[in-house]
C-alpha cells in the first residue's frame, strides 16, 4: 500500500511539472540510467540501503557491480567525447545495481526473502526519488506562488537579532575554506542521512526483518510533508529578496534592495512581493534543519563517531542555512519545531496512541502554527519588542523539544537496570567456582557427621 501511494503521489507531481513544461520526478528518475545523474553519492546512498537485506558476500557483488557499470559508463562518455557538464560523472551504476536487485527478488526469490529483498530495493529507490520529488515540489511553489511573504519573516526576525545577516558576514569572513566545507555538508545531507541508517539497520540482514522506526521513514515524512507547508508560506529567503541571489535564480532586478549581508533590512510595514517564476519558495519551515535535527535525534544511541557527526551536521547545517543567506532565523525555528513533531507522531504511532503522545503532538503543532501565525501577523509587534517576542519564541521552541524528552524517556523501559544490579549482587554466589566448591563442603561435613 505504501509503494502504490507512493507511486501514485509521483505519478501526479509528474503531470503537475510537465504542465509546466519541465520534466517529473519519474522522468528525471529514468534519466538517470542513462544520463549523468544529478547526485552520484545520493545513489550509491541509496544502494547502500538496499544492501542492508543482503550478506556480505552479496553487498560486496552489488558494490563491485555498481562500480564496473560506472567505469564501463566512464569509458563510453569519453570514446563519444560526451563531457559531463551537469552532475556527477557516476552515479549510474549505483541506481544499475539497485533495479538488478529488484530482478533478483523478482525471479530468484519467493515467499518472504522476495518481499524483504524488494523492501530494501524500495528503501533505496525511495531515498532516491525523495529528492526528485522535492525538485518537483519546488518547481511548483515556483509556478504557482508570484507573490512571497519574506517581507513578514525578515521583519519578524528582528526578535532574534536577524541572525542571518550576522552568520552571512561570518562565513564570508571565513573564505575560502569555511564556505567550502558548509556547502559540501549542506549538499550531502541525504548521504549523511543514509550513513546513519545504515548503522540502524545494520542487523536486517541477519533478523530478516526492519526496525519497527528508523531515520529514512522520518526522513522520508518530513520532505513529504514540508513542501506543502511552502505553498501556504511561500518565502524565498534573504540571499534572493535582499541580495543577488543564488543557484542561478534570482538577481538584483527581483531583490527589493541588495543588502544582504552587510545591511540589516529597513524596519517598516511589511507586504508580499512579487519575484521570479523559477526561484523555489522552500524556506518556511527549513527543511534542511528538520532533516539535520532528525540526523541528530537518530543518532544519539549510536557509537561515538556517530555521535559527533550528527551533532557535527546539525551546527553546520544550521550554520550553513543562515551563513549563505538561504534562510531566516525563525525558519530555523519553525523547522527544529517540524521535525521534533513528526518524529513524536511516528513514534507515538509505533508503540499505539495514547494520551501522552496526542499530547505531545498536539502541542508541536499549535506551537508550529504559532510560529508561522505570529511571523504573518504579529511581524512588526515582534520587531517592535524583540526582548519579550525572541524569548518567547526560543522558550516555545525549548517547551516542544523539552516535552519530547520527557516523554520519551517515559516511553523507554526501566527494568534493564534491575537485571544488572541483581546479577552483581548474585555474581559471587553463583559464579563457577562457587558452584563447585558448594557441593564439595556439603559432602564433607555429611562424611565427618557420619564417622
Amino acid at each position: 500500500m505504501a509503494g502504490v501511494a507512493a507511486l501514485a503521489f509521483m505519478v501526479v507531481l509528474e503531470i503537475a511539472a510537465r504542465r509546466y513544461g519541465e520534466p517529473g520526478p519519474l522522468t528525471d528518475q529514468a534519466r538517470e540510467a542513462i544520463f549523468a545523474p544529478a547526485s552520484g553519492p545520493l545513489l550509491y546512498a541509496g544502494l547502500a540501503l538496499t544492501t542492508v537485506v543482503l550478506t556480505w558476500r552479496q553487498r560486496f557483488v552489488a558494490a563491485g557491480a555498481a562500480v564496473g557499470i560506472d567505469v564501463a559508463f566512464t569509458l563510453v562518455r569519453w570514446a563519444a567525447g560526451a563531457r559531463v557538464t551537469e552532475g556527477h560523472a557516476f552515479g549510474n551504476g549505483a541506481l544499475w545495481a539497485i533495479l538488478g536487485c529488484a530482478v533478483v527478488a523478482l525471479t530468484r526469490r519467493t515467499g518472504a526473502d522476495r518481499v524483504l529483498l524488494l523492501k530494501g530495493v524500495g528503501l533505496g529507490l525511495l531515498l532516491v526519488a525523495g529528492r526528485k520529488t522535492g525538485d518537483a515540489w519546488l518547481l511548483i511553489t515556483s509556478k504557482t506562488r508570484p507573490a512571497v511573504l519574506d517581507q513578514y519573516v525578515a521583519t519578524a526576525d528582528h526578535a532574534l537579532g536577524s541572525p542571518s545577516w550576522v552568520m552571512g558576514r561570518l562565513v564570508e569572513a571565513t573564505a575560502p575554506v569555511g564556505p567550502h566545507v558548509l556547502d559540501w555538508v549542506y549538499a550531502q545531507l541525504a548521504v549523511a542521512a543514509a550513513v546513519a541508517a545504515l548503522y540502524q539497520l545494520r542487523d536486517v540482514a541477519a533478523e530478516r526483518r526492519f526496525p519497527r522506526h528508523h531515520l529514512v521513514r522520518t526522513f522520508l515524512l518530513i520532505g513529504l510533508l514540508g513542501p506543502a507547508v511552502y505553498m501556504i508560506y511561500p518565502v524565498v529567503g534573504p540571499v534572493f529578496l535582499y541580495g543577488t541571489g543564488a543557484f542561478g535564480t534570482g538577481g538584483a532586478e527581483w531583490a527589493v534592495a541588495d543588502i544582504w549581508p552587510d545591511v540589516l533590512p529597513p524596519l517598516g510595514p511589511p507586504h508580499p512581493v512579487t519575484y521570479d517564476g523559477v526561484t523555489p519558495r522552500n524556506c518556511m519551515p527549513s527543511l534542511h534543519t528538520a532533516w539535520a535535527v532528525a540526523i541528530f535525534i537518530h543518532t544519539r544511541r549510536s557509537p561515538r563517531f556517530l555521535r559527533y557527526a550528527g551533532t557535527f551536521w546539525l551546527v553546520a547545517t544550521l550554520t550553513a542555512t543562515l551563513g549563505f543567506g538561504y534562510h531566516y532565523g525563525i525558519d530555523l525555528v519553525a523547522g527544529v519545531v517540524f521535525a521534533v513533531t513528526i518524529e513524536a507522531a511516528l513514534r507515538s504511532y509505533d508503540r499505539g496512541w495514547d494520551r501522552s503522545g496526542i499530547r505531545l503532538v498536539a502541542h508541536g503543532v499549535v506551537v508550529f502554527a504559532a510560529v508561522l501565525a505570529a511571523s504573518r501577523y504579529l511581524s512588526l509587534e515582534m520587531a517592535r519588542h524583540p526582548w519579550l517576542s525572541g524569548p518567547l519564541l526560543l522558550l516555545a521552541m525549548a517547551s516542544v523539544i523539552h516535552g519530547y524528552v520527557r516523554t520519551t524517556r517515559r516511553w523507554e523501559p526501566r527494568t534493564a537496570a534491575v537485571p544488572r544490579q541483581a546479577e552483581a549482587q548474585l555474581e559471587p554466589a553463583l559464579s563457577p567456582p562457587a558452584q563447585r566448591a558448594a557441593p564439595a563442603k556439603s559432602y564433607t561435613a555429611q562424611s565427618t557427621t557420619g564417622r
